[in-house]
């Protein structure tokens, strides 16, 4: 059970430790007149009808009653003591700090949770070195039995001495194309005003593909072509640029450029 449902039993309050924190920090009731003693005597008594210690609700209910004995005990203090120990601090920054230690504590109660699930997630991977046993320190010879035959290590390690046999490339193609190739094939489909990206690359593998895209690109950033997509994973459009209508020849001088540094 976790401390917060804890049931309390007191001469001002009844019910689960949670709604008296709750209510101590809204002011509804008065911290000085609820017996702590009385609290811890009921965790106590809790711990004994359990019959045993669970570390991290003892841990939770040890965080909260301290945080909870100093809230009171500087209630307790006149207000020139408290101000001269503590400065400025009001009820208000009071609740603020015990509801800081509290959120405190519900971060390592969750770190604590999430070691304690690593632990069982894991415990499947854990070793612990441990000695030999004891009818195993002095074995005779002749009760030891071997798990394989010699003749399997042998076997094994001659395997390791001889040569794999050579990777077959024959059946890999390589394939061979350059950028000046590529332009020259965009720009031949330029010159009908307009074309599908599909039909420049249609029938060529993955590299010719890339490298038409690579083209493309150098085509935009020329100002000698764009392209339109309507909708995503759409067709694309390559459309020639204005200029290069007006300037026809000089985009033929480029290609004839263009195939003589491909050959």
């Amino acid at each position: 059970m976790q401390v917060a449902e804890l049931e309390l039993d007191l001469d001002v309050f009844a019910g689960p430790f949670d709604l008296l924190l709750t209510l101590v920090l809204r002011e509804e009731i008065d911290l000085l007149e609820v017996d702590l003693a009385q609290v811890v005597l009921a965790y106590l008594d809790h711990l004994e009808a359990r019959g045993e210690l669970e570390l991290e609700p003892a841990t939770e209910f040890l965080v909260l009653i301290a945080a909870v004995l100093e809230l009171k005990s500087r209630l307790m203090l006149p207000r020139a003591e408290i101000e001269e120990l503590l400065g400025e601090l009001d009820a208000s920054d009071a609740a603020e700090q015990l509801l800081s230690r509290l959120l405190e504590s519900q971060r390592y109660r969750g770190a604590a949770r999430h070691l304690a699930e690593r632990l069982v997630r894991e415990r499947g991977y854990r070793f612990r070195s441990a000695p030999v046993p004891p009818e195993l320190r002095r074995a005779r010879l002749q009760s030891a039995v071997a798990v394989y035959e010699s003749s399997r290590l042998t076997r094994a390690l001659g395997e390791l001495l001889l040569q794999p046999p050579a990777i077959e490339l024959r059946h890999l193609v390589g394939t061979r194309v350059s950028l000046a190739d590529r332009l020259g094939h965009l720009r031949a489909l330029l010159r009908r005003g307009r074309f599908g990206f599909e039909e420049a690359v249609a029938g060529a593998d993955r590299v010719t593909v890339a490298v038409t895209l690579f083209a493309l690109l150098e085509l935009y950033k020329q100002g000698e072509a764009t392209w339109h997509q309507q909708e995503c994973f759409g067709p694309i459009e390559v459309v020639a640029a204005e200029r290069v209508a007006d300037g026809a020849g000089g985009s033929q001088a480029a290609d004839s450029e263009a195939r003589g540094a491909a050959a």
